[in-house]
């Protein structure tokens, strides 16, 4: 009788401990398919501030591989869907990763596809353009200068970047182009999400492009929630 005692007191004491939860990435609705996975995740819809992790899949279990600060954009997070071109706001969502690139050379034991920016280097931005959203050598007659970013302008930010596929692939004109995960500048960003440059660098050495990486980006709880699917 003792013994039968002593363990359902056990065992009540034990369903009063807290549970540990599974791993960030195992409660999201989706991760990619893929075996690596960046979450951005902001402090809510409206902040430009929150933390980036980096995780691996092995035998079936995520495993944090790295944390950092970041920013988003001035104005905070809104769906991807949805957003709207030259708000400052950061697209929310899961998208893959076409390629790295850097003023600076890329890290010497990375293997993700890294594009080295030059002087004519730009990213059309113009909705008018046939080359929107994309990567130019140099700026074409269609895409005005006022309307590309000049990447070779951007020393710190772009020293260390890769391209977040958010509206790339097929392109929906004034939805917004040019977002990138980069490294910190003086403050929030224009829409991509910016960590400090150990970090960036941390990330390029540990992506591998054959466990196709994604980036989910999201808040801590709301309508944009990534911990809470």
């Amino acid at each position: 009788m003792l013994r039968t005692a002593l363990l359902a007191a056990s065992l009540a004491v034990t369903s009063l401990l807290p549970q540990a939860r599974p791993p960030l990435p195992a409660r999201l609705a989706d991760t990619g398919g893929g075996g690596q996975l960046i979450v951005a995740v902001a402090s809510s819809a409206g902040s430009s501030a929150g933390w980036l992790s980096w995780w691996d899949r092995r035998a079936g279990r995520w495993y944090e591989e790295g944390r950092a600060p970041a920013r988003f954009g001035a104005n905070g997070l809104t769906e991807g869907a949805s957003r709207v071109q030259g708000t400052d706001t950061t697209p929310a969502g899961l998208y893959d990763l076409p390629y790295a690139f850097g003023l600076a050379h890329a890290p010497a034991v990375t293997e993700y596809p890294y594009r080295r920016v030059w002087d004519r280097s730009w990213w059309c931005q113009d909705n008018a353009s046939g080359s929107y959203n994309r990567w130019v050598e140099p700026l074409p007659a269609d895409c005005r200068p006022g309307e590309a970013e000049h990447l070779a302008a951007y020393g710190q930010q772009y020293a260390h970047a890769m391209v977040i596929g958010f509206n790339y692939d097929r392109p929906v004109r004034g939805r917004g182009a040019g977002i990138f995960l980069h490294v910190n500048g003086k403050g929030a960003t224009a829409g991509c999400v910016s960590v400090p440059e150990p970090a960036m660098r941390a990330v390029l050495r540990w992506a591998n492009p054959r466990r196709h990486p994604h980036i989910v980006i999201g808040t801590e709880s709301g309508a944009l929630a990534v911990t809470g699917y």
